[in-house]
């Protein structure tokens, strides 16, 4: 009985609120703007919820429980999505910047790296071209007039018997025959390794052009094997020998740079041609 009254106590100003409202949108008023519009629209809304409400509680007599309106939750919810979009898209366009700014320092090292490669491979050419003597035999050729000292044998064949001759101290057999398999097989896996053995016999008669360019041979592309840090060494040390000491301690800057973990007797090696050759600390 009591929500009954109640109700009524209510309702009627509420009905009659109800009938102004729509009254005044029927009387003709001047064109509104956009702002006006929307609030007009938004005072529709209160009022046809307000009305549904009424005629709830009319018609249930029960005590009416308000409810936000569908659309300001919708709104509500769209205005949150379009912040987290917002975030997400911030910090993608963050990643995406990070990302690029990357790529171009990457693109920047390579670039340096490249140059660095090409100069020290010209620097290697320029190093050979200086170093071989003009009138003594390319270390790729043949000893003149005399048969090849691998005649008959396979490359792997011919490998080893020229590797027992340096073991066993004949330098003059391991010469000709690391001579003869540079010149014969040149593009093979081994032909570097080969060069590096010449250069040793080269060293051994004294012949420092020579062995310097039989070293530039064998290092060229900086291998990564087990005799290329000694290739390296040797190569400073018939540098120092032909008296080219700032050319033997760039040699040395790069051994240091590319085989830092060098066996600890070729490391030693190194220190005393850089001593040798008064090279910067």
């Amino acid at each position: 009985m009591m929500d009954s009254m109640m109700f009524r106590r209510f309702a009627l100003p509420l009905a009659l609120s109800l009938i102004a409202t729509t009254a005044l949108a029927q009387v003709p008023m001047d064109p509104l703007d956009a702002r006006d519009a929307r609030r007009l629209d938004r005072m529709e809304q209160v009022m046809r919820e307000l009305r549904s409400i009424v005629f709830q509680g009319r018609d249930s007599g029960k005590p009416v429980v308000v409810q936000p309106a569908e659309t300001d939750y919708q709104l509500q919810e769209v205005s949150r999505r379009l912040g987290e979009l917002e975030q997400s898209l911030t910090r993608m366009t963050g990643d995406i910047e990070n990302a690029t700014r990357e790529a171009e320092l990457a693109k920047r090292d390579a670039e340096a790296l490249r140059a660095e490669n090409k100069a020290l491979s010209d620097r290697l050419t320029a190093f050979e071209s200086s170093a071989t003597a003009p009138s003594a035999p390319n270390v790729s050729g043949e000893l003149a007039g005399g048969p090849s000292a691998n005649a008959g044998l396979s490359p792997a064949e011919a490998f080893s018997q020229s590797r027992q001759a340096m073991l066993a101290g004949d330098y003059a057999a391991a010469e000709a025959g690391f001579r003869d398999y540079v010149a014969d097989h040149g593009e093979s896996a081994k032909a570097p390794e080969a060069r590096y053995w010449l250069g040793k016999t080269l060293t051994a008669r004294g012949a420092q052009a020579e062995a310097a360019g039989a070293y530039i041979g064998a290092i060229r592309g900086w291998p990564n094997t087990s005799w290329a840090p000694d290739a390296v060494v040797e190569l400073s040390r018939s540098l120092i020998a032909l008296k080219k000491p700032s050319d033997a301690c760039q040699t040395l800057d790069e051994f240091k740079r590319r085989y830092p973990k060098a066996p600890a007797a070729v490391q030693s090696r190194a220190a005393a041609a850089r001593t040798q050759a008064k090279c910067a600390a």
